[in-house]
């Protein structure tokens, strides 16, 4: 056979050097023992991890004497410990139920309970959980949940399992959320009983009492009640004390009280117990006109759309029936009442009178409100405090600017202002007809599309462009709900507002708030006295 050319010939298979070879075995055995250290030390961590969690669980840490609450948000405690692993240990009973393992789960379950009652029985004692009474379950418990997680328990499960006891806690606190707020809003609506007790004594007192009426003739017949020369304050309401506490305060801080005059309005039901009490109490001399809503006459629903809306039986059973959409808020019956819409007829009410100062019966007066009544309001009909520092008070928050008759009118980021301490020129109010215009939103508002109940909103839309922004100290609010007011604040203001439902007269008032109403109230009266002790 010919042998091929040169150029053709099959090129020849060199050998490797031994080396070589000796080099790449010792990297395969390298790799190979790298493998097995690695596969080892996961072993280890997965069988140690449990005894370092235990350890860590627990480490004594030093305790300081809380309640459970307190205790429970600190980290290093041991109701902490125990509810982490309660919530995780329920999530493992969820799942080692779907799987047919019902030995742990009731392992599980019977750890819970040992669990529940070692923190209620704490809970009780008001008391921080021991080391000793801990220690030993969080130790058993720290096991079954590593038992949980060695039983084929993926990951995924876990997450989807925590993620529906999660949603579930969530619609819980929610719930409580809700509950608690209607409690609130039912306790705030309440009067206490003490305060019922007084109103009877003071009425049977009116009833009985001949000359008590004799003097409050004398009182409608004084020049006073018409002398623009003098001050003149306005509240409607039917809470006697919290009425008195307003002109106890407002003249107590005043250099004239003689000047100054108040001119109240309540209901049939309270207006003897009300007569009675400012007769019999010392005023310093101011002069105290009461009125009762029934002898105004004129206020009809051929006149007010307020009225007509309020006496409608559909309205009445919206407001009764508590179709509110589910706002607590809604459901407080001074939404119904007409003592809270009297404040857009004060020029009707008192045709003689030029300017007043209204105040709410939720308020304390602190400070000399006398100089208001020289403060020029630039032609503008209300001197309010505004309230837009937050976006929260603007005006689209109050009232429904989706409907073309507000939003083609009015800007809905115009600034909010309160009620509680006005300024009103009711000569200026007179000739900007003023109650004219809110008779008119309240006529578009009938089916109640433009805003839902209160007299902010319409206040709002009566008194838009013809209001004077005052200095943010002559009234401060928030004392009925927020309980960080900064205290230099307080201090500072002419009046404080316990707008919001922890009224001072109320049990669960804001303790550091209520001192500031109640140096105002005559607790020294016999009724009072007699109406709380027995």
């Amino acid at each position: 056979m010919r042998r091929r050319a040169a150029d053709y010939r099959r090129p020849v298979r060199r050998k490797f050097s031994v080396w070589i070879w000796v080099l790449l075995g010792l990297l395969c055995i390298a790799g190979f023992i790298f493998l097995f250290f690695l596969q080892n030390q996961e072993f280890k961590d997965r069988v140690e991890q449990p005894i370092l969690d235990k350890k860590s669980r627990t480490l004594q840490f030093p305790h300081t004497n809380q309640n459970l609450t307190d205790e429970s948000a600190n980290p290093n405690s041991y109701a902490r410990q125990l509810l982490e692993q309660m919530t995780l240990a329920k999530a493992y009973i969820v799942i080692a139920k779907e799987h047919s393992n019902h030995h742990l789960a009731w392992e599980l379950t019977s750890n819970i309970r040992t669990c529940q009652f070692l923190l209620s029985k704490a809970a009780m004692k008001n008391t921080q959980m021991t080391q000793q009474e801990a220690q030993p379950l969080i130790k058993t418990l720290s096991t079954l949940i590593f038992k949980a997680q060695e039983s084929h328990y993926d990951i995924a499960t876990t997450i989807m399992t925590m993620k529906s006891h999660i949603q579930a806690l969530e619609e819980r606190a929610n719930a409580a959320t809700i509950q608690s707020t209607l409690f609130g809003q039912l306790a705030s609506e309440s009067l206490p009983k003490n305060l019922h007790c007084l109103n009877i004594k003071l009425l049977s007192n009116w009833l009985t009492n001949n000359t008590l009426h004799h003097i409050t003739n004398e009182i409608k017949n004084s020049p006073k009640l018409l002398d623009n020369n003098l001050y003149h304050f306005c509240v409607f309401s039917d809470n006697l004390l919290a009425v008195s506490a307003v002109v106890n305060s407002t003249i107590s801080n005043t250099l004239h009280p003689k000047q100054i005059v108040f001119h109240l309005v309540t209901n049939e039901a309270n207006y003897g117990a009300m007569q009675t009490w400012f007769a019999t109490n010392n005023f310093k001399g101011c002069t105290i006109e009461i009125k009762k809503i029934e002898d105004l006459t004129w206020l009809t629903p051929s006149y007010s759309p307020v009225v007509k809306k309020l006496t409608k039986p559909e309205f009445r059973a919206y407001y009764f029936q508590g179709s509110l959409d589910n706002e607590p808020k809604f459901g407080n019956p001074k939404y119904v009442s007409l003592l809270n819409h009297l404040r857009f007829y004060i020029p009707e009410i008192y045709p003689h009178l030029e300017k007043v100062i209204f105040l709410d019966d939720d308020v304390i007066v602190q400070k000399d409100l006398t100089p208001l009544f020289s403060l020029d309001l630039h032609g503008n009909v209300n001197g309010a405090v505004e309230t837009c520092l937050e976006s929260f008070h603007r005006f689209y928050k109050y009232l429904n600017f989706s409907n073309p008759v507000l939003s083609s009118k009015f800007d809905p980021q115009a600034c909010g202002w309160a009620f509680g301490l006005n300024v009103f020129d009711l000569v200026a109010w007179r000739n900007a007809n003023v109650t004219g215009v809110y008779h008119f939103w309240e006529e578009q508002n009938s089916e109640g599309v433009l805003w839902k109940l209160g007299t902010l909103p319409p206040g709002l839309l009566a008194f838009y462009g013809r209001t004077e922004p005052l200095d943010r100290r002559w009234h401060v609010l928030g004392l009925g709900y927020d309980m960080n007011i900064d205290n230099r604040l307080i201090e500072s203001a002419s009046v404080v507002h316990f707008n919001g439902n922890l009224k001072p007269w109320l049990k669960f008032g804001i303790g550091k708030y209520k001192v500031l109403w109640e140096q105002y109230v005559n607790r020294s009266h016999p009724y009072l006295l007699d109406c709380v002790v027995n």
